[in-house]
């Protein structure tokens, strides 16, 4: 027997995994550094051109060929700006509110739809749910180019043109949100939900208090995605009152005046591209962070 037994562990001896090592070279890791480097510097020099575009003055902005980097910084182009702003009939603090509100409503209410939305679809099982998702996934197929007649007409229908509500229902609706909650609650274990329910937690505790703390670096991600969207409209479509139209069509209508606007526009640019980046990099903490459910497994 001991025979018979030193021979079958020499037999599957060599069947042993053996432990994968990385093979990589001090040349290997230099060109990979030196390839994410350049795609670093070209990714980044749209952000630098548009920081040193709204600190330069006339003379530098129509230089040809442009220069990259200010010689002689100046504040004018934002003075113009406030200038600009201060000659309009509509005040630019109004203009300001209206972004808030636009913005700040259909970020939230956005996030929170596409979440209730996404966790029956991840976590329960009901007829019609695959059907359910795959509309939602088909409906990312189209361009908001061809669904923009029929979002006009169901405004329209609906009474709501000329109201912050003819922007912030359809950002409630949009499909991107709800398909990264849903798989990035399937991740969750099931055994989480299951142990509250056990404990007496009803579905919304169940929501608010176990699901949604676990899923935290998706619904930020999600609010940055939906705050630059929120952040770019400008609402010539369905707003026509002045006193109702958000800062970013104020501010392109400042951007097309012409040469004579040229340094108002570049601190417009600057504006708009500012305030996004500022979000993001408020909540990159939270994003990057690993889930708290990370390596768990049922």
């Amino acid at each position: 027997m001991a025979k018979t037994a030193t021979k079958t562990k020499k037999k599957y001896r060599f069947f042993k995994p053996r432990e994968k090592k990385l093979n990589r070279s001090l040349a290997g890791n230099g060109i990979l550094f030196f390839i994410m480097g350049i795609c670093g510097v070209f990714m980044a020099l749209p952000l630098v051109m548009i920081i040193n575009n709204c600190l330069k003055p006339l003379d530098e902005l129509f230089q040809y060929p442009p220069k990259v980097f200010v010689r002689n910084p100046t504040l004018e182009n934002f003075t113009d700006l406030f200038t600009v702003m201060s000659d309009s009939w509509v005040p630019f603090s109004r203009y300001i509110l209206n972004t808030i509100i636009i913005t700040g409503a259909g970020t939230v209410l956005h996030v929170i739809f596409a979440s209730l939305a996404a966790y029956p679809l991840a976590k329960h099982e009901f007829p019609g749910k695959s059907i359910l998702f795959n509309m939602v996934v088909l409906s990312m197929m189209f361009s908001w180019t061809v669904t923009q007649i029929p979002n006009y007409m169901i405004i329209s229908w609906l009474g709501i043109n000329n109201n912050y509500l003819a922007l912030i229902l359809p950002a409630c609706q949009y499909g991107m949100g709800l398909y990264l909650m849903k798989q990035f609650m399937e991740q969750l274990p099931t055994s989480l939900m299951e142990s509250a329910r056990l404990d007496g937690a009803s579905e919304y505790q169940v929501f608010w208090k176990i699901v949604m703390p676990n899923v935290k670096p998706a619904w930020l991600t999600l609010a940055i995605f939906q705050f630059q969207q929120m952040w770019g409209n400008t609402g010539s479509m369905f707003l026509r009152d002045e006193q109702l139209k958000p800062m970013q069509f104020a501010l392109q209508q400042i951007a097309a005046g012409g040469t004579a606007r040229a340094g108002a526009s570049a601190a417009v640019t600057f504006v708009i591209a500012a305030v996004p980046i500022i979000f993001f990099l408020a909540c990159q903490s939270n994003v990057l962070e690993t889930m708290t459910t990370s390596g768990m497994k049922d």
